[in-house]
């Protein structure tokens, strides 16, 4: 029989290391929130070769004594839980085991001092003490790493290129910053700095978004929305993009639980669900929430890494992220990306050169140089046939000044149409540029959703009941769920195995194709699956719906029709973009426009 054993410390240590360092911003992690929990107030940190070959973070807090840096190095020695309660953890560490965890899979030096007394070294290779004694150094605490992993080769070629592992370490540091806005921090790499942000005067909410502002760009802060909720004890604030400032993933959602960053299910969750009619599937928002609740409310000692968290109760959680989320989105209004605007902005600007070609060559046979007219420019009064309109002073060739504009609608005064697609729309000091279908689809999905919670959307029913030809697997998902059809206005019943009859539509879709509604959801119910009620998927049903009912593209509307088009939009949530995530208006400043045609 096999004899049960200890195991020694240095290999207990190394398997501590594989669940809290599996790679080197995991250990960059560890000590910076130490130097957070140490009281500093700047964070310096050096990276080589994405922190594998060394890291080192030096911190202004209270430092420690000899015999305090000894002790650090054993495990499960700390000072951040002085009661020994797990139920009221105030700091970001409480375990223990980071520096020996570190200290027993590569070479780390610590150098300390507290403000009255002398500095300390301690130099530990794999776990063996090689050197200690005094140092000189400031007050505060500084780490060194050097060679992660050089000792277990087996661990080491998991970690990925050095690139990977700088943008990991890159990102720890600026979710840490984001939590602490009242600490400076400053990342450099290779000697080049790549992140700095001086200390805020506290981590209020003003200090919090000015944080933000310098971490994520100027942009998300013009496009998002305060966030500010209290519900039982329970706060949320940050900010939340708004719904057309998207990504194609999700890693710019940034999450705080008691100022501690973390990576939760639940929490991500709420989060989709807060856009889940917004925003397109492949599309991500970008947020910066800080939760606050209770040190018994929720328990951290979850996860070796410390980045999931569990709720005593979840439910009140994910409601008030959903309800924060939608209220300040609510208030959004029909606003829509800037950066929109700036891709508008650069499709349009011209060619520096004007390609060769037919054109050219025409041009060079009339003599006149690429890029010039052929002959002096004439008014149009001079051309053939010219009848000018009532109201038009030949001589001058000029038209009366169009109507001005009324300075209190935000999305301006419909001027005209281009492509029977796109309105175009003048304001003050832009032009505004708006998708009909687009535009259309929203409020129609909006109608919907207020009429349901009034009771019911409004049926109209068919003159003739019109039968939808289907394979029998999905006319009996349609049929299984013609109750619920029912609550949003479309009445159908089978008709055969095969076939589904449909008797009404929701009166806010008038004249749609019941063929392709019927279709369209019945290819929503299979992706589904039967475990997903409709109500539970309200938003991709009315969403399916507000599609069919919607102004189509290629549809003429006159001006009357374009400006209530206009006025619906300016007082309706959510109408910057579609039911897909895709922006419903751009706008192009009057400087802007100028800058396109050299005036500034």
């Amino acid at each position: 029989m096999p004899i049960i054993r200890r195991l020694p410390d240095t290999l207990v240590n190394q398997i501590a290391a594989g669940e809290v360092v599996e790679r080197p911003a995991a250990a960059l992690k560890e000590l910076v929130e130490n130097a957070l929990d140490a009281g500093a107030r700047r964070i310096e940190i050096d990276l080589e070769n994405g922190g594998i070959d060394h890291l080192s973070v030096s911190d202004d807090g209270h430092g420690m004594g000899a015999d305090q840096i000894r002790l650090a190095m054993e495990r499960h020695a700390t000072s951040k839980l002085p009661d020994g309660d797990l139920s009221a953890i105030a700091t970001l560490g409480f375990r223990g085991e980071a520096l020996p965890s570190i200290a027993s899979v590569a070479t780390l030096a610590l150098t300390s001092r507290t403000r009255d007394g002398d500095g300390w070294m301690l130099v530990v290779d794999n776990g063996r003490i090689l050197s200690e004694g005094p140092a000189g150094a400031p007050p505060g605490t500084r780490v060194a790493v050097d060679g992660l992993f050089a000792a277990v080769p087996a661990r080491r070629k998991f970690l990925k290129s050095q690139r990977s592992e700088l943008a990991a370490c890159l990102d720890v540091v600026r979710r840490l910053a984001m939590a602490r806005a009242d600490v400076g921090f400053e990342l450099r790499h290779g000697g080049r700095r790549l992140l700095a942000v001086a200390a805020g005067a506290d981590c209020g909410a003003a200090a919090q978004i000015a944080r933000l502002g310098a971490l994520l760009g100027p942009d998300f802060a013009d496009n998002s929305v305060a966030i500010d909720l209290e519900r039982e004890g329970l706060l949320l604030g940050g900010l939340a993009g708004i719904p057309t400032y998207n990504r194609g993933v999700a890693d710019h959602q940034f999450l705080f639980v008691n100022g501690r960053p973390v990576k939760d299910r639940l929490l991500v969750g709420a989060v989709r669900g807060a856009y889940q009619d917004l925003l397109a599937r492949d599309r991500h928002p970008v947020v910066a929430l800080f939760l606050d609740v209770p040190a018994d409310f929720v328990d951290v000692n979850v996860h070796p890494a410390k980045t999931e968290v569990r709720f005593r109760d979840a439910a009140i959680v994910r409601g008030l992220i959903v309800s924060g989320l939608r209220r300040a989105l609510d208030g959004a209004g029909h606003r829509a990306a800037t950066t929109i605007s700036d891709v508008a902005l650069a499709a349009f600007r011209a060619p520096a050169a004007i390609p060769a070609g037919p054109a050219a060559a025409a041009g060079q046979q009339w003599g006149a140089p690429i890029g010039q007219l052929a002959e002096p420019p004439r008014i149009f009064t001079e051309l053939p046939g010219f009848a000018p309109p009532a109201g038009v002073d030949a001589a001058l060739g000029t038209l009366p000044a169009p109507a001005p504009v009324a300075a209190h609608y935000p999305l301006g005064v419909a001027r005209g149409q281009v492509a029977n697609t796109y309105i175009v729309a003048e304001t003050e000091d832009a032009l505004i540029l708006v998708d009909q279908h687009a535009a259309h689809e929203r409020l129609t999905l909006e109608r919907m959703i207020a009429a349901l919670g009034q009771g019911g959307v409004a049926s109209q029913a068919l003159l003739m009941p019109e039968i939808v030809e289907l394979d029998e697997i999905s006319a009996g998902r349609i049929v299984d769920r013609a109750g619920e059809l029912a609550e949003l206005g479309l009445g159908v019943e089978g008709f055969g195995p095969a076939a589904v009859l449909v008797r009404s539509v929701p009166a806010l879709l008038g004249g749609t194709d019941a063929a392709a509604l019927v279709r369209d959801l019945a290819d929503d119910l299979a992706a589904w699956g039967r475990a997903v009620t409709l109500k539970e998927r309200l938003d991709a049903v009315a969403a399916t719906m507000a599609c069919h009912g919607s102004v189509r593209a290629g549809r003429a509307l006159g001006l009357a029709e374009m400006n209530a088009l206009l006025r619906e939009m300016e007082v309706t949530p959510h109408s910057g973009q579609c039911n897909h995530g895709r922006p419903t208006w751009v706008r192009l400043s009057k400087p802007d426009i100028e800058r396109l045609f050299g005036r500034r």
